[in-house]
């Protein structure tokens, strides 16, 4: 089928909320390339699942497309349109299996020698459409926070390098009562600036403080999903010929319910939960791999006025067979490594704060837990300093206000 072809009753497999969409801009879809169309489609069918703000995005962009004159679409488009396909793509079927469609779509471009070409005419339109957008005005400015080195005693590894340069680091803060402070501050924040989907919780271990208002991911409350997947992943491993690309396809496809996920009332919530384990490298067997993936995702795809953090001890590195068949075993842990992990994800945090909106004015902390360092990144403070001064997790955080 190509994309002229498309018809009401194409889509009729869709979910409501997306099958309603997908009509809705049906004469649009019809004049997209095949080239193109396929990434349009991989949201319009995961639209009921969709945060708030990748709907909007979504919506945003079928107007814009709209927007332009048959010359004009046809001038955006024709990289995409002029894109050599084969014909087994050309027959697949890319309105049902999008996401499936794109990644052969990506072999094919990479075997043809069409990747950059394709990576330019992408990069241009991504371009164009997002400078055609309003600009966002944020309630309150963005926050980050991240707690790292939960079982770690004195360490030589000289923290927080990678962030130095644009905060100030802070030598004597008081570790006492830190965590409820935090929390006290959280909940304050998330009750002034409620919202669906504005504030996230993500923990490298259970879920501890209660934070109302706040959407919340927890390592170890997905055990039981991990291991159903640590087992699908095993058998392909151990498998005489293992194929890669078919365990991607089988990860893609893998849903709440074949995972046996209880379902939590939040379809958007347990699909994301899902992507983390099946998009995710390492997300399944490191806890601290899971809270900055998880971290980055929420942030691109949610993004949320507060992103709250906290790296617990992941374990010890082992076979990749000991790994994925241990999931629901009690290991043995690595603190001081899970500290450099947490560093660094901290650090990867901040990067993915400033892609967004409000970045200049958004701020961040990444305290060790327990313990008298911490680093503060906000305008009002000077980047590249540090304070010897004792201080207090309520007048540290009055530095993100």
């Amino acid at each position: 089928m190509l994309p002229q072809q498309l018809t009401a009753e194409t889509f009729a497999g869709y979910p409501p909320k997306g099958r309603l969409l997908a009509v809705a801009h049906l004469t649009l879809l019809q004049k997209l390339p095949l080239g193109f169309v396929p990434f349009v489609l991989k949201d319009v069918s995961a639209f009921d699942w969709k945060f708030p703000m990748e709907q909007t995005e979504l919506t945003n962009q079928l107007a814009y497309l709209g927007t332009l004159s048959d010359e004009q679409r046809k001038g955006e488009m024709g990289p995409f349109d002029g894109l050599k396909l084969s014909e087994k793509l050309e027959k697949f079927d890319w309105v049902n299996q999008p996401a499936q469609f794109l990644e052969l779509l990506s072999a094919h471009l990479w075997a043809t020698q069409q990747m950059d070409g394709f990576r330019g005419a992408s990069e241009a339109y991504v371009r164009k459409f997002h400078a055609s957008l309003p600009s966002v005005r944020l309630p309150t400015p963005r926050v980050g926070i991240a707690l790292i080195g939960e079982g770690v005693g004195t360490t030589p590894y000289k923290l927080f390098r990678k962030l130095r340069t644009s905060g100030v680091y802070f030598s004597k803060v008081n570790p006492g009562k830190g965590r409820e402070v935090i929390a006290q501050m959280l909940r304050a924040r998330a009750e002034k600036y409620s919202g669906p989907y504005a504030h996230w919780c993500v923990d490298g271990g259970e879920l501890g403080d209660s934070l109302p208002g706040f959407t919340c991911v927890a390592y170890n409350n997905l055990t039981p999903v991990r291991s159903k997947l640590a087992a699908i992943m095993l058998k392909a491993y151990e498998s005489t010929k293992f194929d890669p690309e078919q365990l991607r396809t089988t990860l893609a496809s893998a849903t709440p319910e074949s995972l046996g996920m209880a379902d939590s009332g939040d379809g958007a919530l347990d699909r994301f939960q899902v992507s983390l384990l099946t998009e995710g490298s390492g997300t399944q067997i490191y806890s601290t791999t899971f809270v900055q993936w998880a971290a980055r995702e929420a942030l691109r795809r949610a993004q949320p006025l507060t992103i709250f953090t906290r790296y617990a001890p992941r374990q010890r590195e082992r076979t990749m067979d000991e790994l994925l068949g241990g999931i629901a075993k009690k290991s043995e842990t690595d603190p001081n490594g899970s500290l450099i992990d947490g560093d660094m994800g901290g650090y990867y945090t901040w990067i993915n704060m400033q892609r967004l909106a409000g970045a200049e004015q958004a701020r961040f902390l990444v305290w060790f837990e327990g313990h008298s360092e911490a680093l503060a990144i906000a305008p009002g403070l000077k980047a590249g300093s540090e304070s010897n001064a004792p201080i207090d997790m309520t007048d540290l955080l009055a530095n993100l206000a």
